[in-house]
């Protein structure tokens, strides 16, 4: 960012929404509120995903890499936008912005690795429960998750690389409430077209790759439970997978609306209240779906409750 002969920004302003009017503060409570449950949520699948040993199986093993992610989307995009909703702006530094949208833009392609790499477990499960053991060992597992942290945070550090020589000269207002890369590069004085060009290929490399995956395990899965004769059957192994399919369709559904909706009449209010879904609600859904809908998880919680209960009893 530092360039010679020009007035370089050292520092730019988060608007986030200017017509709320009275409403900021009922509006900050609300996020403030969804974002101590959404870290407390998961870190309470983390911890039970480690001491549990019911839950010592690859799913929920990836379950507990997802609520992580979760925690650094939510941490990384929160504190600020509580910022801007309470007080209109939020000054942030030029570094502390570059900073902002690494992790962010890091935490959106881990998250995309993690749901390909959830449903093809859940595909071997379902649809080569044999060979399902041998297949997903003990090392495999932490390799791939390995593989979707490394991925997430290398691809997204080239984009870092390139958005760092970029020249930004004044205005340094962004209507967002985060450092979003769009309305960044709309500040530059400088061609876009390399980083733009190097995040359609992250695009296609990890998002759409992913989702044809996705989508493509999924096709099985389906394939094999229609094979299964009873329908009791057939509940029972969808059960399995339902409650990732519900996040995946939920994580998937917001970032495909969000980037890849045409842009005619796309106002910039809705982009914010997508992102607001994006960053604030997602990360918080995942930990109430596997909750509400997966048994033994819900037993892992029941049985951590009790247990507090008892020792507050004997204390």
């Amino acid at each position: 960012m530092m360039k010679d002969n020009h007035t370089t920004v050292t520092e730019f302003l988060l608007m986030g929404f200017q017509n709320l009017h009275s409403f900021h503060i009922p509006l900050f409570l609300l996020l403030i509120f969804l974002y101590s449950v959404t870290v407390t949520g998961n870190l309470l699948i983390i911890m039970l995903v480690s001491v549990n040993q019911q839950l010592k199986c690859p799913m929920y093993f990836f379950l507990s890499h997802l609520s992580l992610c979760d925690i650094l989307i939510s941490s990384n995009v929160g504190p600020n936008t509580l910022q801007v909703i309470l007080t209109g702006r939020c000054p942030i530094s030029a570094l502390g912005c570059l900073i902002q949208l690494y992790f962010f833009g890091a935490s959106a392609l881990i998250e995309c690795c993690l749901l390909t790499v959830m449903s093809y477990d859940r595909y071997l499960a379902i649809c080569n429960p044999l060979r399902y053991p041998s297949i997903m060992n003990v090392k495999l597992p932490y390799y791939l998750a390995i593989w979707c942290w490394t991925a997430g945070f290398a691809l997204s550090f080239i984009t870092e690389v390139l958005v760092f020589e970029l020249e930004f000269c004044g205005p340094n207002i962004i209507d967002h409430f985060f450092c979003d890369l769009a309305p960044l590069l709309e500040l530059s004085c400088s061609d876009t077209s390399l980083v733009e060009i190097q995040v359609s290929i992250n695009v296609i490399l990890i998002v759409i790759s992913q989702l044809v995956i996705v989508v493509a395990t999924y096709i099985c899965i389906f394939s094999s439970i229609f094979r299964i004769s009873t329908s009791t059957g057939r509940q029972k192994t969808f059960s399995t997978c339902s409650s990732h399919l519900a996040v995946v369709s939920i994580y998937y559904g917001t970032l495909i609306t969000l980037y890849m909706a045409p842009s005619r009449g796309y106002s910039l209010e809705l982009n914010k209240a997508l992102s607001l879904l994006n960053t604030v609600l997602t990360p918080l859904f995942n930990p109430i779906i596997y909750s509400l809908r997966n048994k033994d998880i819900r037993k892992a919680i029941i049985k951590f409750l009790m247990g507090i209960s008892s020792v507050k009893l004997k204390g």
